[in-house]
């Protein structure tokens, strides 16, 4: 059980705030919640017995370490840079972890703005999406200082099945691109690979059955593949979702010189899913492309 003095606040309660916040009081922890449609922040304190805020700033006063989770740069530097920006309101000493999936300039800027209040700071970008988060499987790319990193550690076992500290502030960041990078491409080959399977006249599903017991195997092929074939897409990591994390590994590599030629033409099979109204389907729906 937590210690009473470790005052949690836990801003923006989505698909991915909404469990990691029931995790965290479900360990013991005072946690109070701020959302800005402030009836779902009711129905998760109904829920999980947490107090409720009315600013991001009031969630955070008091709290030994607050947590957000949010969309995008935009969104989080507004929620906390902006003229009513939460971190001048985080009482020294505090902790801020930022499991947004945003660029690395901005884990960096949100640094420097906590250092100069003696906040500290983590960029801790998750993979494994909603069903992750409700199961409190989640994998952790952490960047920061070591102790502050330790410090953390028992929050993040609340929800997190792997977690490892990347280095500086950034390096999550920066680490949760290399994870996209790495999905984009997955998911295209495995489109392929099924629709191959399918005009060649042979039946995906034991295809998959026994390609996934070999080299081939992914976590994409184990938790997509069946739904691929199927054809639905009415849930999990949403394209719209997909290209804004693309595009912020384009963006770096453009600044560090690293050449994603995969990446950009994923990204652009994406902008057509978009085109096609399919913003809010899995990431895996890259396969209707091809049919």
């Amino acid at each position: 059980m937590a210690r009473v003095s470790e005052r949690v606040a836990f801003l923006c309660l989505g698909v991915m705030g909404y469990p990691l916040a029931g995790h965290l009081a479900a360990s013991g922890r005072p946690v109070t919640v701020y959302n800005r449609t402030r009836a779902r922040a009711e129905a998760w304190a109904a829920e999980h017995g947490g107090a409720v805020a009315e600013t991001p700033a009031e969630a955070v006063r008091d709290c030994d370490f607050a947590l957000v989770c949010t969309g995008n740069d935009d969104d989080l530097r507004g929620l906390a840079l902006g003229a009513s920006g939460f971190v001048a309101a985080l009482p020294a000493g505090a902790t801020l972890v930022d499991h947004t999936t945003v660029s690395a300039a901005l884990a960096r800027e949100l640094d420097a703005a906590c250092r100069a209040r003696d906040v500290r700071f983590l960029d801790a970008p998750v993979s494994g999406g909603q069903a992750g988060a409700e199961k409190g499987a989640l994998t952790v790319m952490v960047g920061g200082e070591p102790d502050v990193y330790e410090a953390a550690l028992p929050l993040f076992s609340c929800y997190a099945g792997k977690t490892l500290l990347m280095g500086p502030a950034g390096a999550g960041q920066l680490t949760k691109m290399v994870n996209q990078i790495c999905i984009a491409g997955l998911v295209q080959a495995l489109s392929e690979g099924l629709d191959f399977a399918r005009r060649a006249g042979l039946d995906p599903l034991r295809v998959v059955e026994v390609i996934s017991q070999g080299a081939a195997q992914s976590w994409q092929m184990d938790n997509r593949a069946e739904t691929m074939i199927e054809g639905r897409f009415d849930f999990g990591f949403a394209v719209d979702w997909m290209r804004k994390d693309l595009g912020i590994c384009l963006a770096e590599a453009r600044r560090n010189g690293a050449l994603l030629p995969v990446t950009a033409l994923v990204d652009q099979f994406y902008a057509e899913i978009q085109q096609k109204g399919g913003g809010r389907w899995d990431t895996s729906s890259l396969i209707r492309l091809l049919r």
